[in-house]
């Protein structure tokens, strides 16, 4: 029940507020299609709907679209680039009850990936 608990207060945290508009320049210097790749490669959309992933339709986690514009990363983290990396590469060094599993994604990879999802509107 606890788990459940900080799961869904960090879902409902991160959708609150908005972000700096930082987050979408720095989208601009990476290539999104790479981190479009390795969303679909990491199996992101088992759990979260992504706009421009085919069949990420996932109803476990937050849809990611938007995710710019939020104020918080996991529902503690202020939203930035490397919040929202730190928080892909490994979800439970930031929050240990959190249900989002550790991937095993790279730290390259989780720039890739931050990156695409700041182009999503």
């Amino acid at each position: 029940m606890r788990r459940f608990l900080g799961f869904s207060a960090a879902l409902i945290l991160l959708g609150c507020g908005g972000a700096s508009n930082r987050n979408a320049r720095d989208a601009d210097r990476v290539d999104p299609d790479s981190g479009r790749t390795k969303i679909a490669e990491y199996g992101c959309g088992a759990c979260h709907t992504i706009p421009g992933i085919p069949g990420a339709h996932g109803q476990v986690g937050p849809p990611l679209a938007g995710i710019a514009q939020r104020q918080y990363v996991a529902g503690l983290l202020p939203n930035d680039a490397s919040n929202l990396q730190k928080w892909i590469e490994n979800p439970h060094s930031v929050n240990p009850n959190t249900l989002m599993p550790n991937l095993g994604v790279t730290p390259q990879d989780a720039s890739s990936i931050s990156m695409y999802l700041y182009t999503l509107r």
